[in-house]
């Protein structure tokens, strides 16, 4: 069975955004995985379809209402699928997160606007939040894309070579190593000789120091999550 998104939005002409292009888009004509854009409003009952009210207890903006939201969930058949909430209070992405994913049948994913969704909702439909950064986006769609962009590169038959996905930043629990490609001279720099030097086992023992070095610098927390051999 192919990996299946369903997104739940107020916004669906946000999908499949870039997804539909380069090599996700070819994946997604073939049927590697698919994606579905629901329509929150759908499932308003007024004449206005309003989907939102203001919080309770005052203050600004404006609050997803639950029961809106739970019949555009409710109408999702999720097969057990994780149903994620993107959401700036959540748990961090991690790529051991998105191998998970990845790993599954699909996602179904909320994306809030406003203020943000009523709490009852998150509880009684078992959502799961996820953040993408520590910062404020104006909804829930480009973390869902970036999301998906993270898990669909990796599901089976996505990139021409599955090497591309293991030599990265974060898979080995460090930040990747400089890369380096023709010309052999680049404004008076050269290639590490190294990398040019046919030595396999010295270009994977400069690979990893600079990614040790990298990380140290650049995230240190990484080094204090994972044992880093020498």
């Amino acid at each position: 069975m192919a990996f299946k998104a369903s997104i739940l939005t107020l916004y669906p002409d946000m999908f499949p955004g870039h997804l539909g292009l380069a090599l996700a888009g070819r994946a997604l004509e073939r049927g590697d995985w698919d994606l579905e854009a629901v329509q929150i409003r759908d499932f308003a009952e007024d004449k206005h379809r309003s989907v939102d009210d203001t919080p309770s207890g005052g203050g600004a903006g404006m609050v997803l209402r639950p029961d809106v939201l739970a019949r555009a969930i409710d109408s999702i058949a999720d097969h057990g699928r994780p149903r994620l909430l993107m959401s700036p209070r959540g748990r961090p992405l991690t790529q051991e997160r998105v191998r998970e994913l990845a790993a599954g049948e699909g996602v179904v994913i909320v994306c809030g606007r406003f203020e943000g969704v009523d709490q009852r909702v998150i509880d009684g439909r078992q959502l799961e939040e996820v953040s993408i950064g520590d910062y404020i986006l104006s909804g829930g769609e480009p973390a869902a894309l970036t999301l998906l962009d993270a898990v669909v590169r990796i599901l089976p038959g996505v990139m021409g070579n599955q090497l591309s996905g293991v030599h990265e930043s974060f898979e080995g629990g460090l930040l990747e190593h400089p890369q380096y490609t023709r010309p052999q001279v680049f404004e008076g720099q050269e290639i590490p000789a190294v990398l040019t030097s046919g030595n396999h086992a010295a270009i994977e023992k400069w690979r990893h120091e600079q990614a040790v070095s990298l990380t140290r610098e650049r995230r240190p927390d990484l080094l204090r999550d994972q044992p880093v051999k020498k």
